[in-house]
C-alpha cells in the first residue's frame, strides 16, 4: 500500500498503465468531454468541495477531471470493496487528486475511507449506493449545514434516499440522478446488461449457450440482462415479485415462475434486485451440482452466502470464483456475491458510462445554481437536462435526427384541429 493524507492506493507504479486507460476512456467518453469544454469555460464548481463515493475505474476518473476542470477540488473513495481499478486510482493519485481505494479493501479500510472523503467537509456529494449521505447523517450531522447537496447514481442508492426522507431522516437535498432517462434507461439496461455478462464470462469462461440462466429480478438492470443472456443463446428464466414486471418479462418471451422453482432447473443465476436473501440458502439446497451464482445488485446481500458458509466447506478455484461444498454437491459464487460485473471485470463501457456522468455532472451544477432552493429530499434533473445528455452523446456518436416543423409543433400544442 502507498499511503499519504492525500491519498491510499495499492501501488503508485500502475500510474502510467491508468494514465493510459484514462485517456483511451476519454476517446469513447465524447459526451462527458463536451461537458467539460464548458466546464472548463465556466467554472461552475469554481472553490468547492465535491466528495465522491464511487466505483473508482477508469470512466469515474473522466468524471472526476471534468468537475476538477469544473473549478471543484475533489475528493474520491470507492463504493464497493471489490470494484477499484488500482491502476485508475493510482493515476488520480499522481494528477493530485485526493483518493482512498484498493481492489479488495477490508470492511475497516472501506469506511476508513469513506471518512477520509467525509473529512474534506464536502460542499456537495457524489454517491453510489448511499453510503456516504448515510455516513453523514449518522456520525457526522455537523456537516450538514454546509453541504448543498448531494447526487445519487445506482437504483439501490435511490431506494436507500426515499426511505430516509419517508422517515424525515434525509437533512439536505439529494439528486437521483438515476431516475434520468438517460441514465437507467442505458446504464440499467444497455451496461449491466453487458457488463454483467462479461464479468460472468472473464470469471468463468463458460458457455452460455443451451444453459438455463435465471434472472432474479427484471427491473431495467434484469431487463437489459436477460436480453443479452438472450443473445448468446442461453435458456432464460425469471423470477419476480412484482406481478407487473413478471408480466413483461412472459410477454418479452421469457419463462416466468417463483424462486423455488427455477433453483431446482437454473445452470446459471444472477440476481439483480437491490434487495436481501433474494437467493437464500433453502434454494441453495435445490440446486443442481456445479450451479454458478453471481449477483449485479449493487451491495452483497442479495445472495446468502453467510448462510452458506455454515452449512458448506469453501474453496477458492479462481480469482473470482468460490466453491461451496455440502449436501454431496457443489456450487461455485462469482466475485464473493458482490457486483460481478466490477469484481471480476471492468464495470460498463466507458460510452455508457459518458452519459450517466454527464447527469452527474449536471447534478452538481443543478444543486449550485439553486442553492438554498431545494428542500430537503430527493429531486430529479429537469427533463431539459436528459435532453441534453442525449444531444451529445447522439453528436459524439455522428447521429443526426429529425425535428418538429413549425406546423408540427403548433398541431402538437394545440387542440382545435382534429379530424
Amino acid at each position: 500500500m502507498n499511503e499519504t493524507q492525500e491519498y491510499s492506493v495499492k501501488d503508485l507504479s500502475l500510474a502510467s498503465q491508468g494514465l493510459l486507460n484514462i485517456e483511451f476512456a476519454e476517446r469513447e467518453m465524447g459526451a462527458l468531454m463536451k461537458v467539460r469544454e464548458r466546464f472548463a469555460r465556466e467554472k461552475p464548481l469554481k472553490g468547492l468541495r465535491v466528495g465522491m463515493a464511487l466505483h473508482v475505474t477508469k470512466e469515474t476518473a473522466v468524471l472526476v477531471k471534468t468537475l476538477v476542470a469544473g473549478g471543484a477540488d475533489v475528493a474520491i473513495c470507492g463504493c464497493n470493496p471489490l470494484s477499484t481499478q488500482d491502476d485508475v486510482a493510482a493515476a488520480l493519485a499522481k494528477l493530485g487528486i485526493k483518493v482512498f481505494a484498493h481492489k479488495g479493501e477490508s470492511k475497516e479500510d472501506y469506511y476508513r475511507f469513506l471518512n477520509a472523503v467525509i473529512a474534506t467537509k464536502p460542499h456537495i456529494t457524489i454517491d453510489d449506493g448511499c453510503d456516504l449521505v448515510s455516513e453523514i447523517h449518522s456520525k457526522h450531522p455537523q456537516l450538514i449545514r454546509d453541504i448543498i447537496g448531494g447526487a445519487e447514481e445506482t437504483s439501490t442508492g435511490v431506494i436507500r434516499l426515499k426511505a430516509m426522507e419517508k422517515d424525515g431522516a434525509l437533512k439536505y437535498s439529494v439528486i437521483a440522478v438515476n431516475e434520468s432517462n438517460t441514465k437507467h434507461l442505458m446504464d440499467n439496461i444497455k451496461g449491466t446488461g453487458q457488463s454483467t455478462i462479461d464479468g460472468i464470462l472473464r470469471a468463468t469462461n463458460i458457455l452460455l449457450a443451451g444453459r438455463n440462466f435465471v434472472v432474479c429480478g427484471y427491473g431495467d438492470c434484469g431487463k437489459g440482462l436477460a436480453k443479452r443472456a438472450q443473445g448468446m443463446d442461453a435458456h432464460v428464466i425469471v423470477t419476480e415479485v412484482d406481478p407487473f414486471r413478471a408480466l413483461q418479462a412472459v410477454m418479452d418471451g421469457f419463462r416466468v415462475m417463483p424462486i423455488r422453482e427455477a433453483a431446482r432447473v437454473g445452470d446459471v443465476f444472477v440476481t439483480v434486485t437491490g434487495n436481501k436473501n433474494v437467493v437464500d440458502v433453502e434454494h441453495m439446497k435445490l440446486m443442481k451440482d456445479g450451479v454458478i451464482l453471481a449477483n449485479s445488485g449493487h451491495f452483497d446481500a442479495e445472495i446468502n452466502i453467510n448462510g452458506l458458509r455454515k452449512v458448506a466447506k469453501e474453496r477458492k478455484i479462481r480469482p473470482f470464483m468460490d466453491e461451496f461444498s455440502f449436501d454431496g454437491k457443489k456450487i461455485f459464487i462469482l466475485g464473493e456475491g458482490r457486483l460481478v460485473n466490477l469484481a471480476a471485470a471492468e464495470g460498463h463501457p466507458s460510452a455508457i458510462m459518458a452519459m450517466s456522468f454527464c447527469n452527474q455532472a449536471f447534478a452538481c451544477e443543478f444543486l449550485v445554481k439553486n442553492k438554498g432552493r431545494l428542500n430537503a429530499g430527493v429531486h430529479v434533473l429537469p427533463p431539459e437536462k436528459d435532453d441534453e445528455v442525449a444531444r451529445l452523446q447522439l453528436a459524439a456518436m455522428g447521429v443526426q435526427f429529425d425535428e418538429m416543423t413549425a406546423e408540427q409543433k403548433k398541431y402538437v400544442e394545440s387542440w382545435q384541429e382534429g379530424t
